[in-house]
């Protein structure tokens, strides 16, 4: 590693500033719709997403300035109190259950999605890991037989949350992580196969499951039950045509779209600014991404380089999930629009980890 940090890779810090800030004016305009919910504040919800996005900015300061060597010391610290944290959903005085799914704690007036702190210090230790056995990790040994233990344990403390969707977006990240490390092609498949089985085991054993999969190969069904959200959230898309009813316009967020700040604020975004808005924010995506593998490309060791890629690939393909989700594309996910949708611990754990990364192009080549 260079003895002397230099500043920030600029194209990046442009990049989550844009998400950021952006993201929060289109939250603004989607939380009006919250208006016509009787058992929900508006100034509540706006109150908690200003103060997540405070502390967000703060854990992005703070990480950007902590040499990211430090982290790749304790990483097997930060993912064993990740694991300890998601079992406190197991204590029922501080879990929370909504929406079919127990993922929340809560304490006081305060909620954590432990989940979500779970997903970087997967990357975190994944990649940790690999430079701690360097060469190794093309062995069974030490690559795949690691990571399906890894998964395994992840799978059990998710599963019971209810919560498929971080499940496959952890095991999805780790195998490309680990494709770019070294591991052979021929293991990953095999690793792609045995996690194929239990998402189709999962479909089959979980109705919730079973009813995403059924919508979304007939969305016509049920349009007032199951598919009601992404009926509405296509209506929603196709008012916006090519550029959008205007800022604060959205027709849909006033009692047709659920959860207009969560899973369709996407379909708020469309719709308020149409098909150029939406390849406006398509391409931040990609440019955050973009910069965050050039970011790892250009890293100093192996460490730096798989968790710059790890993050870019989690906040890209998590992102890519609740749009497509939205358009009909894939089934409806619980995965939040990082960097938009409403959701404190999402933003602050995204906000840390695009802290990590632009520490790391401190280091770049």
């Amino acid at each position: 590693m260079s003895a002397h940090a230099k500043k920030i890779d600029r194209f990046f810090l442009i990049s989550v500033a844009l998400l950021t800030f952006g993201g929060f004016i289109v939250f603004l305009s989607a939380s009006l719709g919250l208006l016509t919910q009787d058992n929900i504040s508006l100034s509540s919800v706006a109150f908690k997403q200003t103060m997540s996005l405070l502390i967000g900015i703060g854990a992005f300061y703070i990480f950007s300035k902590i040499p990211y060597i430090w982290i790749r010391k304790i990483a097997l610290f930060i993912f064993l109190g990740s694991i300890v944290v998601n079992l406190l959903l197991f204590v029922p005085s501080l879990s929370h259950f909504h929406g079919g799914a127990t993922r929340w704690i809560t304490i006081g007036s305060l909620s954590f999605q432990p989940s979500e702190l779970l997903k970087i210090a997967f990357i975190i230790y994944l990649a940790a890991w690999v430079h701690f056995t360097k060469d190794k990790i093309k062995t069974l040994k030490f690559g795949l037989i690691p990571y399906a233990i890894i998964v395994a344990i992840l799978s059990a403390l998710l599963l019971v949350q209810s919560d498929t969707d971080t499940l496959v977006i952890i095991a999805g990240t780790g195998a490309i992580m680990l494709l770019i490390a070294g591991v052979p092609i021929r293991h990953m498949i095999i690793a792609g196969l045995a996690m194929a089985l239990l998402v189709v085991g999962i479909i089959y054993t979980r109705p919730y499951a079973m009813k995403r999969v059924q919508t979304f190969f007939n969305k016509s069904a049920d349009t007032q039950g199951a598919g009601y959200q992404i009926n509405q959230s296509l209506i929603a898309i196709g008012s916006g045509q090519i550029t959008g009813r205007g800022f604060g316009q959205s027709i849909q967020k006033f009692g047709y779209l659920p959860q207009p700040t969560d899973d369709s604020i996407f379909a708020v975004a469309a719709e308020e600014f149409g098909f150029v808005g939406t390849i406006i924010l398509l391409l931040l995506y990609l440019s955050f991404a973009t910069s965050a593998f050039r970011i790892g490309n250009r890293s100093p060791d192996i460490f730096g380089s798989l968790v710059a890629i790890g993050i870019g690939i989690l906040v890209i393909t998590e992102s890519f999930m609740n749009m497509a989700a939205m358009l009909g594309l894939l089934p409806l996910f619980g995965v939040p629009l990082l960097f938009v949708s409403h959701g404190g611990t999402a933003l602050i754990i995204t906000l840390a980890s695009a802290g990590i990364v632009a520490n790391i192009s401190k280091y770049s080549k």
